[in-house]
C-alpha cells in the first residue's frame, strides 16, 4: 500500500475542498477529448481559410499559425460540433467514434 502512495500524482491531501480550482488556466493540464463520442475530421482541400471556425470553438481546439488554421488539437476537443455547423465549405465533417 505504502508503494502505490509513492507514485500517486494527485494525494487526497491536496485535493481542495470540495473539488475546487483555486487557479486560472490549467485547462491545459487535462486531456478533454476523451470525453469525445463525434470527432470533427478537417478537409484541408475544401477549406478556404475564412476561420470562422476558430471564434466558435468553446474548447480553443482549432490553432492558427501565420494567419491559417492548422489540424484540431483533439487532445482537448469534445466533439460538439459547432465548427462543422458554421463551416460555409464543407471543411469539417463529423465522424462517429474518436
Amino acid at each position: 500500500m505504502a508503494e502505490n502512495r509513492i507514485h500517486e500524482k494527485s494525494p487526497w491531501q491536496d485535493i481542495t475542498e470540495g473539488n475546487q480550482i483555486y487557479e486560472p488556466a490549467t485547462s491545459r493540464q487535462f486531456c478533454t477529448g476523451e470525453w469525445r463520442t463525434c470527432t470533427p475530421v478537417y478537409l484541408a482541400e475544401r477549406c478556404r481559410q475564412c476561420l470562422l471556425c476558430v471564434p466558435v470553438c468553446p474548447d480553443s481546439s482549432i490553432p492558427v499559425q501565420e494567419g491559417k488554421r492548422q489540424a484540431f488539437d483533439y487532445d482537448h476537443c469534445k466533439g460538439c460540433g459547432i465548427c462543422a455547423k458554421v463551416c460555409p465549405f464543407g471543411a469539417i465533417e463529423m465522424k462517429e467514434g474518436k
